[in-house]
């Protein structure tokens, strides 16, 4: 099976995948380190393209910036690890991801906001948490 960390570009990331080797290495599991870029990031990232070189990006291009989020976060580790660039919204694309994996957990981590701002903000945690078909474990972090 498959243990799914996913990170952002956070201080978090690391943690994020430090737990999920611990889970890998005590169920024999295979790790994949997994960054979704938001559709916001990607727009200002094609807009920053379109203007350098005239150039819209290709998707695939897109997923490998993506990917290299998912790199440097499993650079901590040394189980070796699948790494993984998606474009979308990050809770949805991360669940689609886990769930057509057949993950045993999802890693994700918190971020410290108040009850009210999560109810006005939302966050990825608490939608993956809220939506997994499969355990979540939540690195607290920084």
């Amino acid at each position: 099976m498959v243990i799914v960390a996913a990170v952002d570009r956070s201080a978090r990331a690391p943690e994020v995948v430090e737990q999920a080797e611990r889970l890998a290495v005590a169920f024999d599991d295979e790790i994949h380190v997994v960054h979704v870029l938001s559709e916001s990031e990607f727009v200002s990232l094609e807009r920053t393209s379109v203007n350098n070189t005239g150039n819209a990006l290709d998707m695939d291009r897109v997923r490998e910036v993506a990917a290299t989020v998912a790199d440097e976060a499993a650079s901590s580790i040394d189980s070796p690890t699948e790494t993984v660039g998606i474009v979308g919204d990050p809770s949805d694309r991360i669940l689609e991801y886990a769930d057509d994996q057949n993950a045993r957990y999802i890693v994700v981590a918190s971020r410290k906001r108040s009850p009210a701002g999560k109810v006005l903000f939302g966050s990825v945690a608490q939608s993956v948490l809220l939506n997994a078909g499969c355990p979540v474990v939540v690195s607290a972090g920084q």
